[in-house]
Formats: structure tokens, sequence, C-alpha cells
């Protein structure tokens, strides 16, 4: 008798309708036995303040620049900018070889002055004052620029170069190609059903609740039914909102508190500061009337089984599509069954 179907146990694909992509879903590799890299511990322990930190309160940057005794979340233009404001204007259209010059700018947000606190550690109204400057920064650089993207890349292992904790604000003139491809498959969705594709997602996923996280009256994180990520979440809103700037002062608050929640529960997974690349997706500046469009955060988290073991996309995931060992059910079910205060402030482990 052929054995019925389930989703724990047996491969399948999942399509992400945000970008039209595939991920294969594999849990019964999730016992296979693991003999591959082993990353070191993360046992550095960090002081509040670093005379050799670029981005601590007082200290000099490599620009030059000085830093100012800031209390509050602290922005300055990034001294080694991946956009700048080109000078001229280049169009090269060829079906090979097409260029189209770039305008932008790209600036940093250290969280706090406290260098030994990530977004994690903060309190909720600390989390508070860094939304607030983000929605600021979005109002500034979306005068100027249509597509305002912030990201963190928390962690050695995802790149950071610096230990203090901060993120960034990058702004362009033309449209990201995933936020392009988000914005073409939002809408179609909103064309097709008079609705917007992430808040009748955000719904749906409220009314299953096999993939929530953590949620409050105006948000909902989720480890997204296409996740590629091991412990990837989705954050969403749960009212119609393109834009942060669009938030008022409530909503603002209660991301907030979520934030804290939700990067809790990631860093009591494996007690570690746990890394993960962030990014915020957002609508264009440009355009007034965007029903289609929903506001969104991805958190991207590379561990896999401890602090030690991550998850590489390597192989079948650079040559084929996403390949995932722990369907998106399991994940969730695992943070959600975490503690939602970090565990350095925890009394008891």
């Amino acid at each position: 008798m052929t054995e019925p179907f389930n989703f724990a146990n047996h491969p399948h694909r999942r399509r992400n309708p945000l970008t039209d992509d595939w991920v294969l879903v594999s849990p019964h590799r999730n016992k296979r036995p693991w003999q591959g890299q082993i990353e070191p511990e993360a046992s550095k322990v960090l002081s509040t303040y670093d005379a050799s930190c670029y981005l601590c309160p007082g200290n000099q940057r490599m620009s030059g620049a000085s830093n100012p005794d800031y209390i509050h979340p602290f922005v300055f233009d990034n001294d080694f900018p991946a956009l700048t404001d080109t000078p001229q204007s280049l169009d090269v259209v060829d079906p090979l070889f097409t260029v189209h010059a770039e305008s932008g700018a790209c600036r940093v947000v250290s969280y706090s002055p406290d260098h030994s606190k990530s977004l994690a550690e903060l309190s909720t109204a600390e989390i508070n004052q860094v939304v607030a400057c983000w929605i600021e920064q979005n109002k500034i650089l979306g005068e100027r620029f249509p597509w305002v993207q912030i990201f963190e890349n928390k962690g050695e292992m995802m790149g950071c170069s610096m230990p203090h904790p901060h993120g960034q604000i990058w702004a362009q003139s033309h449209a990201p190609t995933l936020l392009l491809r988000e914005e073409i498959s939002q809408r179609h969705y909103h064309a097709d059903h008079g609705r917007a594709l992430l808040l009748d997602y955000a719904q749906r996923e409220l009314e299953d609740g096999s993939r929530v996280v953590v949620n409050n009256d105006d948000w909902v994180a989720v480890v997204p039914f296409w996740a590629a990520w091991p412990f990837e979440t989705m954050l969403l809103p749960r009212f119609s909102v393109a834009r942060l700037t669009e938030l008022n002062t409530s909503q603002g608050n209660s991301l907030a508190q979520l934030l804290g929640r939700l990067l809790a529960r990631y860093d009591n997974l494996f007690e570690c500061s746990f890394p993960y690349s962030m990014g915020w997706h957002g609508g264009p500046y440009n355009n007034k009337s965007l029903p289609h469009w929903q506001l969104h955060a991805h958190f991207y988290p590379p561990l896999l089984r401890s602090q030690n073991v991550r998850k590489f996309m390597v192989g079948y995931e650079m040559f084929a599509e996403a390949q995932r060992d722990l369907t998106p059910e399991q994940a969730a079910a695992i943070l959600r069954a975490l503690p939602a205060t970090h565990y350095k402030n925890r009394k008891t482990a």
C-alpha cells in the first residue's frame, strides 16, 4: 500500500508568489549526520564602549570625521558608499551589454551608543527609537529617490565589517531586481483579485497558525510557506500600508514591541547572538497610489542546527533552486516555543 503524502516526511516544492521562485523542501534530510564545517563559537564579550570602534560615540571614523557623543540612534553618510550622485546620465541599450547610470545615497545607522547591545538586546523603547529613525530616513531619502532599502547584516558570518550593532540604508533611482519582481507580482495579484497579496497572505497565515511565530494586533511574524533559509521569517503588517512613512505612532510602537519578541526568540534558539541578514521592502516614493504594495521585512538567518552549524546555499541551490531540510511549519514551531525575553535577561535558562 502506498504511503499517503505527508508534508513533514516527503520531498515537495513550494512556490513563492512574491518572486515566482520555487523551493525544494526535503524534510527527511534533516536526519543526516553532519561532518561538514563547524563554525567557531562566538565567545567574545563586547564592552559598552570600544576606543577602537569606528561607530562608538566620540570616536574618529576612517574618513577622519568624528562621531558626536550621541545617546540615540546615530545616522551618517557612509564613508565608503556603494551609490553616489552620478555626475551624468548614461544609457547603453544593447541586447547583450545594457548599461544604466545609477544615482543614489548610502547611510549607516548605529542603533545605540552601547557597543555591546544588538537590536535584540535593546529595550522596546530603544527599538522604538530605531523604528522612528528608519521612518525619518525614509521621509528624507524618499524625497530624492523612489527606492529606499533598509537592511542589516548581523554578525561576522553575514559579512558584517564592524561589531558595533548597526544597519544601513541605501536609496537609488532604479528599482532593485528583487523589489522589481515583488512589484510585478503584487501588481498582478491585485489586478486579478482586487486585494493586496501580502495582506491576504497575512490573514491566511493567522487563520492557519502553523507558521506563525509571534503576533500582536498590528503585526505578525511567520516562517513563510516558501521559506528557503532554515529559520527564515517574514514580518508583515495586519493592515494596509505600503511604506514605513505611512505608519502612525501606535503602529510604530507595536512594531518595536514585536521586533523585540521576534529577535529575542532568535537569540534564544541557540543561546547566541543570532546572525542574520534583514531587509525592509516598501513601495516606491514616486507613486502616490500603491493599493497593491504591502510593507514587509525579510529575515534570513544562516544557522541550521546550532550556533556552530550553518546552512550553505551551494551546489543544487546555486545551480537549480533553493532547498531546505526542515519544513517551515517545523521551524515555526521551534521558534514559537522559545521565550520572548532575551536569554541573557532571563532568570532561568
